[in-house]
């Protein structure tokens, strides 16, 4: 498997440290405010990525993050905690905040076919974790303590800015003077590692001791840490999204290869943004959505998966409702089409010996995402598969492989018992038990929606308190 990495600005074959593990860390969620369909492109390319390695026989241990402390306004040390200013806005407490937001974001990784992560730490609960780093850079002489903050010194750090190829000179915004009475950091590019409880910080809900004082950790320090603790000093895979290369990585990569001597990670994986419309998302322009919204308009949350996958992830991707609806008619078409095939073979199990006749196929499907995870290609693959002469069970049984790293859900199609002797066909038993399915979860959205296709395929539902009764409309 061949992937860009950011650090050489090149596509690498793939040699993970220990192989066949590989350690794969992933920025996550700020859980100040609602997660937006953003994060779900870059989370939706995080989970393409990791079922990709599993598909090619890699054990991936997969940790991401929950920051519910430390990631002020701005990324460069300036304005307030965005979790204080979250609970400010709601009426909430910081742990009432973060924990609501938290859960909304979890969600929409479920609703959108992520594989959850095998860690998803706070940061609240590695506070000792990062004290002990801080300590470790403080020893070495990486760090420095000013009333307000300790702070990194990016001088001592050679190499720094190596990842996005901008060296430290030209990353300096205002004259030493300046900065010393602005914020008492001896650089521009310094950045914290612990605020005091003083200052504009004085009454900061979140704080703990340190060996320093009373305080609260910096965002950057945070990722260090807990990369340390779960994956080891060295890491594979870090990935995040392209506004996260020139401060908080570049800042991850400085304060942890000073405290280890080590390389943090050999492999930087990066998306790039979602526009709405042409234009970044505000809730100012009325363009900020939420997965909510795209299933309050009657869509699937697989149809927007199946929309990303339309587009190279290091590709900024324009949504558009046109094109949400696009991906929606052949994501349909596909479900669809599954559901034939399966009433074509009634097999309910994948066969891997049955993949002989697809097997140029396979070989194909999977050139195309071990070359830097070429998913629109790897797309076109499945279709043209479809409309090939290939034999209805041999069709399924590629369809349900290639699907293992889609993560469109094809499966959940089969997983159904047929009753031979049941007055619905197989399809349509199909729709109504993943409609009970989707109630019984409380996904309404996707519920109403299987209510409208067997409706249009000519049957009545009816709710009741034993289950879905779906009858054939006279």
């Amino acid at each position: 498997m061949r992937i860009y990495n950011t650090a050489t600005r090149l596509i690498e074959d793939f040699t993970p440290l220990n192989g066949p593990k590989v350690t794969f860390y992933a920025c996550g969620f700020t859980s100040y405010d609602f997660a937006h369909i953003g994060h779900a492109r870059k989370y939706t390319n995080d989970d393409v990525l990791k079922r990709a390695l599993t598909h090619f026989g890699y054990d991936v241990n997969h940790v991401m993050n929950i920051t519910d402390v430390g990631h002020l306004v701005s990324d460069g040390d300036e304005g307030d905690d965005k979790i204080a200013k979250g609970a400010t806005k709601y009426g909430k407490t910081v742990d009432e905040v973060a924990t609501f937001f938290t859960d909304d974001f979890l969600s929409m990784i479920d609703h959108m076919g992520i594989i959850r992560p095998d860690h998803i730490p706070h940061a609240t609960d590695h506070i000792a974790e990062m004290i002990t780093l801080i300590q470790r850079l403080l020893d070495k002489g990486h760090a420095y303590i000013t009333q307000e903050a300790i702070y990194f010194d990016v001088t001592t750090f050679a190499s720094y800015g190596k990842l996005g190829g901008q060296a430290l000179e030209d990353k300096k915004t205002a004259v030493r003077e300046e900065v010393v009475a602005g914020t008492q950091k001896r650089n521009p590019a310094d950045f914290s590692l612990w605020f005091f409880r003083v200052g504009r910080f004085a009454n900061h809900a979140m704080h703990w001791d340190s060996p320093w004082g009373d305080g609260f950790p910096g965002w950057h320090i945070e990722c260090s840490a807990m990369s340390m603790k779960y994956l080891g000093e060295t890491i594979d895979i870090h990935s995040g999204g392209i506004d996260l290369i020139p401060v908080h990585h570049e800042d991850e990569i400085a304060q942890s290869e000073a405290a280890t001597g080590k390389p943090f990670v050999k492999y930087w994986f990066h998306s790039y943004f979602l526009m709405v419309d042409g234009t970044k998302m505000s809730k100012s322009l009325g363009n900020f959505l939420r997965l909510k919204d795209i299933e309050d308009n009657g869509y699937s949350p697989m149809s927007l998966r199946y929309l990303f996958l339309q587009a190279h992830y290091r590709s900024e991707m324009n949504f558009t409702w046109e094109s949400l609806q696009g991906a929606d008619t052949a994501y349909k078409k596909l479900l669809s089409i599954v559901r034939q095939l399966k009433a074509e073979t009634q097999r309910l199990s994948l066969s891997p010996e049955k993949l002989q006749k697809t097997a140029v196929y396979m070989r194909r499907f999977d050139e195309a995402i071990a070359n830097d995870l070429q998913m629109p290609q790897a797309l076109a693959i499945v279709w043209e598969v479809i409309k090939s002469n290939v034999p209805a069970e041999d069709k399924l049984d590629f369809l349900l492989e290639a699907d293992r790293v889609l993560g469109l859900g094809l499966s959940d199609l089969t997983d159904i018992p047929h009753d031979p002797i049941a007055p619905l066909p197989p399809d349509i038993q199909q729709l109504k038990y993943i409609r009970d399915q989707a109630r019984a979860d409380g996904n309404y959205a996707r519920s109403d929606e299987l209510r409208k296709a067997l409706e249009e395929a000519g049957y009545e539902v009816s709710d009741t308190a034993t289950g879905t009764v779906v009858t054939k409309t006279s």
